[in-house]
């Protein structure tokens, strides 16, 4: 490993099916790492309002977006569910100089995420099914049941691969948050240099 490579952060795409705590789990991680300023939590562009509810993120119009996606200010960008995600192109920069930055992905973005930042550590967080169902339930959209045959209808899209690590956040946030702590620690270790 080169010197440049060891210096080198590592960015930590959070993914996994709704329901599955994915923004709790990075929240008790957000808590727990907020005295170190080597550990960058990501705020994304999303084309979605900003008081629309769940993460903290940059919020612009379409127009705003493609004006941006064309000027260069992504990293990386996709589309998922009808909005337009970008991760700002100076997380690349702050990854390249030592680094560890987390943020909320999507299965489908993992190989323009990859493409754009090379090397890259995949945390899935997941849950049982009568699990995402509750919670997506609780939300108030459908009713338990329909929530459950929706879900079982869907094939299982679990990543997989030597950059992945699955976390099962179908209990309580504090075992699932205390995982996905120790797998930023791991590789924040890699290129975290104490002064």
């Amino acid at each position: 490993m080169t010197a440049a490579e060891q210096e080198r952060g590592t960015l930590v795409v959070v993914v996994g099916p709704s329901g599955a705590g994915k923004d709790s789990v990075m929240g008790f991680a957000a808590r727990h790492f907020a005295h170190r300023p080597d550990i960058l939590f990501v705020r994304r562009v999303i084309t979605r309002p900003s008081d629309a509810g769940g993460e903290v993120h940059e919020s612009v119009s379409a127009a705003e977006f493609e004006e941006m996606r064309q000027s260069g200010a992504f990293a990386v960008s996709w589309q998922a569910h009808g909005l337009s995600y970008g991760i700002p192109v100076e997380i690349a920069d702050k990854v390249e100089s030592g680094m560890t930055a987390i943020v909320n992905g999507s299965r489908a973005a993992l190989p323009a995420i990859r493409a754009a930042f090379g090397t890259i550590a995949v945390a899935v967080i997941t849950a049982d099914p009568p699990v995402l169902a509750k919670r997506l339930a609780e939300r108030g959209r459908e009713n338990e049941e329909d929530v459950l045959r929706r879900l079982t209808r869907q094939a299982p899209d679990i990543v997989a691969g030597p950059d992945v690590t699955v976390i099962d956040n179908s209990g309580r946030l504090d075992i699932a948050g205390r995982r996905f702590v120790t797998l930023v620690e791991q590789h924040s270790a890699k290129s975290h240099h104490p002064a």
